[in-house]
């Protein structure tokens, strides 16, 4: 009995350690971008809001954010859709290559970002295809990027999937697509959900693909983040850090939300 209740202690140790190494940078952030001095330190000598004042009425930071929020919503929807498309045939293809392209859809996870950015800005100019330093090539950067949380959750969630419920929907008269879209669909809603907000955060704070293909007159908020800190070195980075973090949350929250609705309502 004595090893059957420490282990439950120890995990529990474990989790809130865990919890507190993920939260301190947090916390650390939000502090600093409240700071009351000139420069960005740790701890901040007061507290004040001039440079969450200074966030919102700089052109620089308020554009890069918006951009920022741009690309993550087009290459989230675009990856949304892709990866569970991925996910779906991975899962129910019997052929002996699906495990080969498993791997290479996990391929951008392992692979360092400095490498797949300067790989991909390699591939732009050397095939002269005219993405370079583009809008379009900067959000396939973010798809490829983010396209592998979306096929992890969904092919989670497709393991234990019982394909006879798609099969007495059949047997009612139902079409394989309506059956997909009233059965498996609403199913792995929740996945799909999880996957998303996986792909909006890492695209929203991407930086390594950003810094290779971003284009010259638009910034993302990452990188205007690291210009300022570079040659200013003042808390209104740490000011739009707390605006970043305040939108993964409130995605998050929002998500989550729908997905209860959705299931409450039965929609």
């Amino acid at each position: 009995m004595r090893e059957e209740s420490a282990i439950p202690l120890a995990f529990k140790a474990i989790s809130l350690l865990s919890l507190a190494i993920l939260l301190v940078p947090v916390f650390i952030v939000v502090l600093a971008g409240l700071n009351s001095g000139d420069y960005l330190t740790f701890p901040p000598e007061g507290l004040s809001l001039r440079w969450i004042e200074a966030f919102l009425t700089s052109p620089v930071f308020l554009s890069a954010y918006g951009v920022s929020f741009m690309i993550a919503l087009v290459s989230t929807l675009i990856s949304t859709v892709i990866g569970t498309m991925a996910a779906i045939y991975l899962t129910r293809s019997q052929s002996r290559t699906s495990s080969i392209l498993r791997g290479f859809f996990m391929l951008p996870i392992v692979l360092p970002g400095v490498v797949l950015g300067l790989a991909l800005y390699v591939f732009y100019v050397t095939t002269g295809i005219g993405l370079a330093r583009t809008m379009p090539g900067l959000i396939i950067g973010h798809v490829i990027v983010t396209c592998p949380f979306v096929v992890a959750t969904v092919t989670a969630a497709l393991v234990g999937f019982d394909r006879s419920l798609e099969e007495a929907a059949r047997s009612l008269g139902a079409s394989p697509f309506t059956a997909f879209r009233l059965v498996t669909l609403k199913i792995i809603g929740p996945a799909i959900s999880a996957g998303t907000i996986f792909a909006f955060i890492v695209s929203f704070g991407q930086f390594e693909v950003t810094l290779f293909l971003s284009t010259p007159n638009l910034q993302t908020l990452p990188i205007a983040m690291y210009v300022s800190m570079r040659y200013q070195f003042e808390p209104t980075a740490a000011a739009a850090g707390i605006f970043a973090i305040a939108l993964v949350i409130l995605s998050t929250v929002l998500t989550s939300r729908l997905v209860n609705l959705k299931r409450t309502f039965g929609g």
